[in-house]
């Protein structure tokens, strides 16, 4: 039997700031359009994870009435420190101009992107939770949409009493906004050959938790980012506490995934940076309440893609619109949404949108972008040697040297196990540090333990042969869930296991295992963990 299909003019992947912002201009500009939003979380906003400070740039533009729509936006920004660390040691620095907050806003962006999709759903909009869009579409060269995931498959691919098809749904037009290493876009990439002209993209690690601390503790509209400990020198990474809402703080951990060393571990970093003095103050006497990590894209404007393609293009960190010194990519990522949106309004039957990219170039998006290019790869000497370019290049050149530095992949950076040195993690308190199994019980992730494995070993031989014999393992390490694991049999002998259902959807196995062996492909819709007001 023919496979149920559905047509809108546009289809949108991923229900995101970018894919909702895009989803909202296109009903303002022509209120007659068929838009369909397709979001692979539970519902929107379930799976969307980042700091987050919002600049409110693109959002005045979208919705200039914001303030009066009760958008979820309500904790401004009043105060900036920018501290480095050492062991028992804090020294406040100087805070770096793109890293100056005033007219911003710290929210949650779950709730934010719920409220984008009350917002048009009112328009018109056609918005569908829970449903992963597992393929895209063609006919011949051009993209004409995405196929929805089965559902009620069992892990031994037999259909279930409760079995569903996939859908196809066919577009004019096809946005993909499927955030940081999205499963389509990658395949995109190597169609449509959209990153032969710019450099490989390069990624950090962001783990976050949210704690409820005590009114005497909590300091409303209180920005802080951390460097330097516990990370060595070498290693590229960050820190950020944020106080919004009422008696919440957001606190996270970012590590750059082109680390060297295969036994250093981004959580166990997190659970030791909280036990610092300076964070600990304001921890000690609260309750950790969510738990979650997430990819993120660093390579801003030289690791930028092409962004089109007939058929379509890509918005947001699809594209990975991050603006790194600055620590934002919201604003950019809703600015292209806006753009792409205006782009299809002005000619509905284009076979593909070219200009697109250039006026994301020209916007401030682009300025913006271009202005940061240097900040992120400079850091690849070192801290000391990165901050003292990052000055001059702020301060002195603006942003408008006359050289761009090249980014670089980030699993060839990871040294063989023998060439590296073990670390001693302190064992957990269970007040400011936990197990990783108690934090993934926070995730409120769900998952069928029956349905397919959806992380795929293309040659599975290698997770020994390579990972374990070579490398130590080091996805035992790099995964925020503990989805990876070596065990052993009677005769001593390692066996790879994975724990899929532990997934957080982070994409970190896919970017960083060191032969690019481990692929990330959605789990059946709606599967995943729900950060709710993460």
């Amino acid at each position: 039997m023919p496979r149920e299909s559905m047509e809108f003019d546009v289809v949108i992947v991923g229900g995101g700031p970018a894919g909702l912002s895009a989803c909202i201009r296109l009903l303002q500009k022509d209120p007659q359009l068929t838009i369909c939003v397709l979001e692979k979380g539970p519902e929107i906003g379930a799976q969307i994870l980042s700091g987050a400070v919002l600049d409110p740039r693109a959002l005045n533009e979208l919705i200039p009435d914001w303030q009066t729509q009760n958008a979820p936006i309500t904790t401004p920004a009043t105060q900036d420190q920018f501290i480095f660390l050492t062991e028992k040691k804090s020294y406040t620095l100087p805070t770096p101009p793109q890293m100056h907050n005033k007219g911003n806003y710290i929210i949650s962006l779950g709730k934010l992107c719920k409220w984008l999709a009350e917002y048009a759903e009112r328009l018109g909009a056609n918005i569908f939770p829970g449903f992963a869009a597992t393929e895209v579409l063609y006919d011949n060269e051009k993209v004409i949409g995405v196929r929805t995931g089965d559902k009620g498959i069992d892990k031994h691919g037999n259909k279930t009493a409760s079995f569903q098809e996939g859908i196809d749904l066919l577009a004019k037009q096809t946005f993909f906004a499927e955030g940081c290493r999205g499963s389509l876009t990658q395949t995109l990439f190597d169609k449509f050959a959209l990153r032969k002209n710019c450099d490989p993209q390069t990624y950090g690690l962001g783990i976050k938790e949210l704690w409820e601390i005590p009114e005497a503790d909590h300091k409303a509209g209180l920005v802080v980012h951390t460097i330097g400990w516990p990370l060595d020198f070498k290693t590229y990474g960050g820190a950020f506490m944020y106080h919004f809402d009422k008696n919440l703080v957001e606190i996270g951990f970012v590590v750059g995934l082109d680390y060297q060393n295969t036994y250093l571990n981004p959580y166990e970093e997190f659970q030791q940076f909280k036990t610092h003095p300076t964070i600990a103050k304001f921890l000690q006497n609260g309750k950790r309440i969510c738990y979650g990590a997430r990819s993120l894209n660093e390579g801003g404007w030289q690791s930028m893609p092409k962004l089109t393609f007939p058929g379509g293009l890509l918005l947001g960190c699809a594209a990975g619109f991050l603006n790194v010194p600055k620590i934002k990519g919201i604003h950019n990522a809703m600015k292209s949404g806006m753009i792409a949106a205006d782009h299809f309004c002005q000619n509905k039957n284009a076979v593909e949108c070219q200009s697109y990219e250039t006026d994301i170039k020209k916007s401030w998006v682009g300025e913006e972008l271009y202005a940061a290019r240097n900040i992120r790869p400079a850091m690849r000497w070192g801290l000391p040697l990165g901050l003292a370019y990052a000055a001059i290049d702020t301060y002195v050149f603006r942003g408008k040297a006359p050289w761009t530095f090249k980014n670089h992949a980030d699993y060839p950076a990871l040294k063989l196990a023998k060439n590296c040195k073990k670390i001693n993690y302190p064992k957990h308190d269970n007040k400011l540090t936990f197990d990783l199994m108690t934090s993934v019980f926070l995730t409120n992730s769900i998952h069928d333990e029956n349905q397919p494995c959806h992380l795929i070993l293309k040659h599975p031989k290698d997770a020994i042969k390579i990972n374990y014999d070579q490398f130590a393992s080091p996805e035992t390490r790099y995964c925020p869930a503990g989805v990876y694991e070596i065990l052993f049999d009677e005769k001593n002998q390692p066996r790879f296991h994975m724990n899929y259902p532990n997934c957080i959807q982070c994409k970190a196995c896919d970017i960083k295992d060191p032969t690019q062996n481990i692929v990330w492909t959605p789990p059946e819709g709606g599967s995943g963990p729900q950060y709710n007001i993460m």
